[in-house]
């Protein structure tokens, strides 16, 4: 974007100091790496081999004690007493990924250990996001007894205090961001929530119903050994969710997600099969983070944008091959839908905003349409924040029961905290909720003008030209001869890569340009460099008008990541280039 050029950023000290050299020679013995990744993970803070090597081979021992999160116990107890009486036990969820993942985890525990459970995801245009009173009601008359919330209820005060009212105790398990008041419940896990000393407060609501299906197998009579192979077979599950709801993949979520795409190289669940049939992952493989987040990921989702997600609930606990398969298509049908759908508003919103001088002085915006899809306005969003470097909402407008509201999503640029700006003007919302990246709200049409200057507002207080340019962390500076095959490898080694463990950056400084670049489908290109007498072809997707007036013989520096190319095997894909 003109005036907002990415700012590189070179980690550690670039230099080949003595300190440096012994401590990537003592990594490169010990891990057996090339020096260049042993300086990548060292600078990455991996500063002795016993701590690269547990980032290098994350194990089940990776996995922290589920006893140490604040409330298991009782909620252990309070499950245990509710098998024990034949009571009748609600899985309250959410519709996107990590909501019915979190679903899946917990019921299949329970059945497994005779529980009389039931499981509820809402309609994400019909019900909303969160708890909601009726639904409670709904489930007293129907004899439920416990219920448990799934990726959602850190916020629902009033509705589990009304679940008190009926005689329902309630267990809520979620990972957000909880307000001053913790809900009245038989026994609250967030790793969130204040007293919890939990070391990992980023699990995501999945995660955080693993950690209690741990601590039910963990007190259960079953055979150590069958433990362990449905934990192992849990953290397939727990993987997607982990990576689809981007929680950094540092620690435990880094076992998690490791653990789980390893497992998957041998699925056992029709619907899980299916499911990598329809995107792509082929038996026997194992699929990457990158898949789980574009190709299988958007799949699961496309239900609760377009459709129901209790779809993904069929597919999952289905036992039969042919429902499997339709299920899967059907998921795979409404995810072309929700691409269409996005593109639509995507460009509709594009020919609105860009270039238009009062879009251009807002610094958050907020952009609403009365008839644009619910489903897809978070992903909306987020292509407008990336593509302008500002916080975004897109609302649109909904009617229940003669009631009309307007309801959306928000996602943000690093460094602004979309919560925190929503806290600083509550009192426009009928509902808000989410965390740092990402948040949703629910107000009435009336006060769409206030929303949309008060987040301008907090948003020019907060951001300027400087803050929101992007910024390009350059892991490790390289020649043109040390790119090859062998580094890519090591660089797989690293993987899965996610939210807070990016592929490596690599940086190419004062090379040649070999060749005027190749276009490839318009914004694409291939650009071939020279350097020591070799060559190296540089791919970029989407890439600036400027990239393409390139010359032989101009000077550049790139920076590039390795990326697995189904061709060639491999190719060194750009993240920026500049004139020398």
């Amino acid at each position: 974007m003109p005036g907002l050029s990415p700012r590189w950023v070179f980690a550690g000290d670039s230099r080949e100091t003595p300190e440096l050299a012994a401590a990537a020679s003592l990594l490169v013995q010990s891990c057996a790496l090339t020096p260049a990744i042993a300086r990548v993970l060292l600078r990455r803070g991996f500063t002795t081999p016993a701590a690269a090597h547990a980032y290098l081979n994350p194990s089940l021992a990776d996995l922290l004690p589920a006893a140490q999160l604040l409330g298991l116990n009782q909620a252990v107890t309070r499950i245990r007493s509710a098998i024990d009486q034949q009571q009748k036990i609600l899985l309250y969820g959410d519709y996107d990924v990590d909501g019915t993942s979190a679903i899946v985890i917990l019921k299949t525990v329970l059945d497994l250990l005779g529980a009389s459970v039931e499981a509820f995801v809402p309609h994400r245009i019909l019900d909303g996001y969160g708890m909601k009173e009726d639904r409670i009601r709904e489930a007293a008359d129907s004899g439920v007894r416990l219920i448990i919330s799934v990726d959602t209820g850190i916020r629902a005060q009033d509705v589990v205090a009304t679940a008190n009212s009926l005689g329902i105790d309630t267990i809520v398990t979620d990972h957000h961001l909880p307000e001053s008041a913790i809900p009245p419940a038989v026994a609250v896990l967030n790793p969130n929530q204040p007293d919890c000393r939990y070391p990992n407060k980023h699990l995501c609501g999945a995660g955080v119903a693993f950690k209690l299906a741990q601590g039910l197998l963990e007190t259960s009579t079953l055979p150590i050994p069958k433990q362990q192979r449905l934990v192992e077979s849990l953290l397939k599950i727990a993987a997607l969710a982990t990576v689809a709801d981007i929680v950094p993949l540092e620690g435990e979520n880094r076992a998690i997600v490791k653990l789980g795409l390893d497992g998957m190289a041998e699925v056992h669940n029709p619907g899980l099969r299916a499911l990598l049939d329809v995107s792509g992952i082929k038996p026997g493989t194992i699929p990457t983070a990158r898949q789980v987040g574009f190709q299988i990921g958007p799949r699961i989702n496309a239900a609760g944008r377009m459709s129901s997600a209790s779809e993904v609930l069929d597919l999952f606990f289905t036992r039969d091959n042919a429902t499997a398969n339709r299920i899967a298509n059907s998921l795979d049908e409404l995810n072309r839908d929700r691409q269409q759908t996005e593109q639509t508003m995507r460009e509709a919103i594009f020919s609105e905003i860009d270039n238009n001088p009062i879009w251009e002085q807002r610094l958050g915006l907020v952009l609403f349409g009365e008839d644009w899809h619910l489903g897809v306005a978070g992903i909306v969003a987020g292509r407008i924040a990336e593509r302008h470097r500002k916080p975004t909402f897109v609302l649109t407008q909904l009617e229940k029961d003669g009631t009309i509201l307007v309801k959306g999503s928000g996602r943000s640029i690093p460094g602004f905290h979309l919560l925190d700006a929503l806290e600083s003007m509550r009192e426009l919302f009928e509902q808000f909720g989410g965390h740092e990246q990402a948040a949703g709200v629910t107000l009435t049409p009336e006060l769409v003008p206030a929303f949309v200057q008060a987040f301008a507002a907090y948003a020019a207080s907060r951001l300027d030209d400087e803050s929101r340019r992007a910024t390009i962390e350059i892991d490790e500076v390289v020649t043109i001869p040390d790119v090859g095959i062998g580094l890519y490898q090591e660089v797989q080694r690293m993987a899965p890569f996610g939210y807070k463990n990016q592929p490596p950056v690599f940086a190419l400084l004062d090379i040649e340009v070999a060749a005027p670049p190749l276009a490839m489908k318009g914004k694409h290109l291939k650009l071939t460099t020279r350097q020591s007498g070799r060559l190296l072809n540089l791919k970029g997707w989407n890439v600036p008008a400027f990239w393409q007036q390139l010359k032989a013989g101009d000077r550049i520096d790139a920076a590039f990541q390795l990326e697995h190319n189904s061709f060639d095997g491999w190719s060194p894909i750009l993240k920026d280039l500049r004139l020398t």
